[in-house]
């Protein structure tokens, strides 16, 4: 049967559903609106913008500018809505999110291979390929289902992470590779310490629990946040020295500069196998993104970090990918089925999006007994989905695009603009020669 059945009508699923059936495959669209919305949700449409109108930047030397620019050289019907629904907003690309939803919407519901059907799905099929793509409000039987499929265990509800920086932008005058009390250290780098003296731990924690936070959703205010991903602003303001005895404990550690303990200590764990990412241990927070570069680059080893990813803390639901997704974005245990979206581990627009595209051409090159497209990992869409399918990654959180996740140039470039414009350059020559 040449057919696919896509779950969600947000914009993975409409990218996944506008792909297939435009690579001439029918497609069965199951959207449960208008029968029922999730919390987050306001309109009848298609892939609807839940939070900001935009979709980041648009330079090509920007890790958003490069996803969109893959993004258009693979046909994306987001990217198509989005040149018609702009705004003006700088070097940002935003939309008037309304007409954006409606312009999916219409042609989805015009496309002649598309079966649009109207339904709460609570089960996933037994038969035929299927691509799930329901998003990070996910719940109920649905969830238990997949829960069922992936293995207790690997679908979480709540997105707790620590903020993540480049290697390159750690200063490693300030910092230095050491295990508590000498163990195991291979010297190779999986820990990195940032110490701080008194006077440096006094200023950060001042600034820390006075920092501005972001403002939550009613649904993410139901949510009962625990002691072992507490905000780090949070167990700052229980006292002067709360953090200092908890992930910012000094103990087992000597700074080989002054050959003392320091009065604290930031812990950076490697976060891929090519040590490119860092994130800071024990941070998970909930404070502005603004406010995290101010406040986190007080600590002296990273006062010019670059942050690929900023800590966040919200309800979202998401499998654990690394451990249950192939490469081709299909589940290890059943490959009939395919994963999009946020629900991927993903994050962002644009990267739930891509990975739309992504399984739905590798869902019809199944169909088609063809080969699984797997894009090479200094593409921008091919390094996100290769993080997120990565079994080195342990205690896995969503990941956006940023140029930490792609792999060094073979020359290095000092200069970051230049730099990243290189990375980006070798992206798009490959994707000029794939053509669609």
């Amino acid at each position: 049967m040449n057919k696919i059945t896509v779950i969600g009508a947000g914009l993975a699923g409409c990218e996944a559903a506008y792909t297939a059936a435009r690579l001439g495959c029918k497609v069965d669209l199951i959207e449960m609106k208008p029968i029922k919305k999730s919390p987050a949700h306001k309109t009848d449409n298609f892939a609807e913008l839940v939070c900001s109108n935009s979709l980041k930047a648009s330079r090509i030397d920007s890790a958003a500018g490069l996803l969109k620019q893959e993004m258009r050289m693979l046909g994306s019907i987001c990217l198509e809505a989005a040149d018609v629904s702009s705004v003006p907003a700088g070097g940002a690309l935003a939309v008037e999110r309304n007409l954006f939803a409606e312009y999916i919407t219409k042609k989805i519901r015009e496309c002649e291979n598309v079966n649009i059907i109207t339904d709460v799905v609570d089960k996933l099929p037994t038969e035929g390929i299927c691509i799930v793509a329901t998003g990070p409000l996910t719940d109920g039987a649905l969830a238990r289902e997949i829960e069922k499929f992936t293995g207790e265990g690997n679908l979480s509800f709540y997105d707790a992470a620590a903020p993540i920086v480049s290697a390159d932008s750690i200063d490693f005058s300030s910092a230095f590779v050491a295990s508590r009390y000498d163990r195991d250290d291979t010297g190779e780098g999986d820990y990195i310490n940032c110490p701080m003296n008194k006077e440096e731990y006094e200023a950060f924690h001042n600034e820390l629990i006075n920092a501005e936070c972001a403002p939550l959703h009613e649904f993410d205010k139901q949510l009962k946040v625990y002691e072992g991903c507490m905000p780090i602003e949070v167990l700052a303001r229980r006292g002067a020295d709360s953090i200092r005895f908890g992930p910012l404990k000094p103990v087992g550690l000597r700074d080989p500069r002054t050959g003392h303990r320091p009065w604290a200590v930031v812990q950076l764990r490697k976060e891929n196998r090519d040590g490119t990412l860092y994130n800071l241990v024990g941070f998970q927070t909930n404070l502005k993104f603004p406010e995290q570069k101010r406040v986190f680059s007080m600590i002296p080893a990273l006062k010019n970090a670059e942050f690929m990813r900023f800590g966040v803390m919200h309800r979202n639901s998401f499998i654990n990918s690394p451990k249950v997704l192939n490469p081709d974005l299909s589940l290890k245990k059943s490959n009939n089925i395919f994963f999009a979206g946020q629900l991927s581990g993903v994050e962002g627009y644009m990267e739930s999006a891509a990975s739309g595209i992504v399984a739905a051409i590798n869902a019809v090159n199944k169909l088609d007994d063809e080969p699984p497209l797997i894009l090479p990992k200094f593409s921008m869409i091919g390094a996100l989905i290769n993080y997120i399918t990565d079994e080195s990654v342990e205690n896995f959180q969503p990941m956006g695009a940023n140029f930490g996740v792609l792999p060094p140039l073979d020359v290095h470039i000092r200069d970051k603009k230049e730099r990243y414009m290189a990375l980006s350059q070798r992206s798009l020559d490959y994707f000029k020669n794939i053509g669609e």
